[in-house]
């Protein structure tokens, strides 16, 4: 079973099957402001909008940290 989890002491969210990780969304925090450098979903996982809810799960813990969002990812720049 697919999980997606937000890590917030790593600066970023992550995707699981299981136990193994099949993608993330990485964030850079500065002051107020989060900015999102780099999302990847392992190609086996692709086609299944994990990026897309990676993306989502940062944004979602954004509002709840009161935090501004950029993103320097381009797949990230679409989804904000």
């Amino acid at each position: 079973m697919i999980k997606i989890k937000f890590e917030k002491e790593n600066n970023k969210s992550v995707a699981y099957d299981n136990k193994t990780v099949i993608g993330e969304c990485v964030f850079i925090e500065d002051g107020e402001c989060w900015n999102i450098i780099h999302t990847e979903v392992s190609r086996l996982y692709q086609g299944q909008g994990l990026a897309k809810k990676l993306v989502e799960k940062v944004i979602e813990n954004a509002k709840i940290y009161d935090k501004k969002l950029m993103a320097d990812c381009s797949y990230a720049k679409r989804i904000i």
